[in-house]
């Protein structure tokens, strides 16, 4: 399989039909929308495609410990008016905490001028009392201060300042900025501090008794999920007083499904093939035991519409470097034994079915290698047993392994210029194969030597790939004779790109020396459990055991981390570079949320 083809289809109809031609069109779940109407300006008036209301307020409800007995059942159950009341719920929880908060925090600057209330306006005579709680150390600066003021206590730190004024003082009026006490008396603050603690706890039990509901909230998510991309595509919908359009992109395949129901609902139909200017959505197709790799492709950068499908190619690359990386056939009898474990939940989905192969095809690559290279555990087989056959590559060969390293980076490059080559239709993709040609031309001058045929078919190879990179660098259209002199610097910077090349296929090395890396640390490990063991003692006995089994699962799991990270990152790097350099846009269908496996 391959990338989807596919056609832009616009369809229009008179605006009474609008709501169950988006019906109909969910329920098919062919379209992948593209908006007619301007974007809203506001961010916050934007329509989300997502379900964000429920989500937060499953995760409002999800992090109360010890939720209430569950309800399995409510035909009543309310989805949508459910998660206003939790969000509504989760405002009103706030703004207690933040009053509760306040009120803490004026009490704590009360306190150290004690309860106290202030005596009415009239009885001062105009004049209000101001605060500051002025370090001992400014206590000079009071000299200068002309309006009246008092020292009406003191701590070891602090000298608490009155100040009588009608009117606001000027900000500078002492080094520190003044103490805002409020109006209200410290007694009445804290009966308003303590209505505030009651009214959290009312809130609080509301939000423990709504969590009885949880399970049914997690239940009805993709009915949420379903309103949100229903009201989603009403804003991308163009809709005047007669009329209404909707427009998008549909796999070819199920353009007829899409007719035969705007037939049924009389709606106009254009179909119009994608303009060379345009970047339609890429859609992976293929079937389930390729779903991973489908993942795959998708995580890093999504293939432009126009390139080609790595899907198989992922899948190969990731499970062979992955087993290099790991070099221990042991280890990954220990991939196998783990994804048949859960082999039964890895059967849920279309998609965990996918991973569950993808876990067995990694365990089979890393077994055959971990043979190949004689690795068990840090082990190697008997001298004399079957085993001992299939250990043709030694790991502490530098030489070979390096070379093995290398020799699959140039391939791996290669391919990934030849599908590029195959995918392109313009001029530059005869730069593809003078990549093809340097990398290839290097490698017979690396192998072969500077001397002789090898280095006669290795130079030729190399100048040819120049040559080829340099002219056909550029798709810049020559119009006037300027444009040949742009073409040239698009060459001379295409010729550069030969340092990167040489830089991509030396990262391959990091498959020689992971494996041997991985492979070093389960030598020393076993090294001193039997070094322990050598003293005879139960207890000795026992120390080599747990060095034996901690060390390897603590050298397993940082195999498998590297063996992840680094299988993809030499597909998604350098692979995707030379092969893959466009990124696309995914493909979203337009559908009900509760039919996607």
């Amino acid at each position: 399989m391959s990338i989807a083809p596919l056609k832009k289809l616009s369809l229009v109809g008179p605006v009474e039909a609008q709501d169950v031609a988006l019906t109909r069109l969910q329920e098919l779940g062919a379209m992948h929308l593209l908006p007619m109407c301007p974007v809203e300006s506001r961010v916050e008036k934007r329509v989300s495609r997502e379900a964000e209301d429920a989500y937060k307020a499953l995760r409002f409800l999800a992090v109360v410990p010890g939720p209430r007995r569950q309800v399995r059942s409510d035909p009543e159950f309310d989805v949508q008016a459910f998660v206003a009341d939790a969000l509504a719920l989760k405002d009103r929880l706030r703004a207690a905490r933040d009053r509760r908060d306040a009120l803490a925090n004026r009490l704590a600057h009360m306190q150290p001028w004690g309860d106290f209330e202030f005596p009415p306006l009239e009885s001062l005579a105009g004049q209000r009392l101001w605060f500051w709680q002025l370090p001992v150390k400014h206590r000079a600066a009071l000299q200068s201060v002309e309006l009246p003021w008092q020292i009406v206590g003191q701590d070891t730190r602090h000298l608490f300042v009155v100040v009588l004024s009608p009117e606001e003082p000027p900000v500078d009026l002492l080094p520190v900025p003044r103490v805002h006490l409020g109006s209200k008396p410290g007694r009445v603050l804290e009966a308003d501090l303590e209505t505030a603690e009651i009214e959290i706890e009312t809130l609080q039990g509301e939000r423990m008794a709504m969590t009885r509901f949880l399970t049914l909230l997690r239940a009805n998510l993709s009915e949420a999920e379903t309103l949100a991309e229903r009201a989603f595509a009403d804003s991308q919908t163009l809709r005047d007083p007669d009329l209404f359009a909707v427009q998008g992109w549909v796999p070819e395949a199920r353009v007829p499904e899409v007719e035969r129901t705007c037939a049924d609902l009389g709606l106009a139909v254009l179909i119009e093939a994608p303009a060379w200017d345009e970047v339609p959505p890429t859609l992976l197709e293929q079937p389930d035991e390729a779903g991973a790799g489908v993942d795959l492709a998708n995580f890093y950068q999504v293939p432009n519409y126009r390139a080609w499908d790595p899907t198989r190619m992922l899948m190969l690359s990731f499970a062979l470097f992955f087993a290099m990386i790991v070099a221990d056939a042991a280890y990954g009898a220990m991939v196998a034994v783990g994804v048949l474990l859960f082999w039964q939940r890895l059967g849920a989905t279309a998609a965990l079915r996918g991973w569950g192969r993808m876990g067995l095809y990694l365990a089979g690559a890393t077994v055959a290698f971990g043979v190949i290279v004689g690795s068990y555990f840090g082990f190697g087989p008997p001298e004399r047993g079957v085993l001992a056959g299939f250990a043709f590559l030694d790991l502490n060969d530098f030489d070979t392994m390096m070379t093995l390293s290398i020799l699959i980076g140039v391939l791996h490059i290669c391919f990934a210029n030849v599908m590029a080559f195959a995918a392109k239709s313009t001029r530059s993709r005869f730069g593809n194969l003078g990549w093809i040609a340097l990398l290839l031309g290097g490698v017979t001058l690396w192998i072969g030597g500077l001397e002789g045929r090898p280095l006669n078919v290795g130079g030729a190879l190399m100048v040819l790939g120049l040559v080829l990179v340099m002219w056909f660098a550029s798709d810049r259209p020559v119009t006037k004779p300027s444009d040949w002199l742009w073409r040239g610097f698009d060459g001379l910077k295409g010729v550069a790109g030969a340092m990167g090349l040489f830089g991509d296929v030396l990262s391959y090395m990091r498959l020689f020396a992971l494996g041997l890396a991985s492979a070093s640390l389960a030598i020393t490990f076993n090294g001193l459990a039997v070094d322990v063991m050598a003293s005879g003692s139960g207890l000795g006995l026992l120390g080599g055991l747990l060095i034996f089994i901690i060390g390897h699962v603590l050298n397993f799991a940082l195999a498998m981390m590297s063996g992840v990270v680094h299988g993809l990152r030499l597909n998604f790097i350098e692979f995707y570079k030379w092969g893959l350099p466009e990124e696309g846009v995914p493909f979203r269908a337009f559908a009900r949320k509760e039919v996607q496996e």
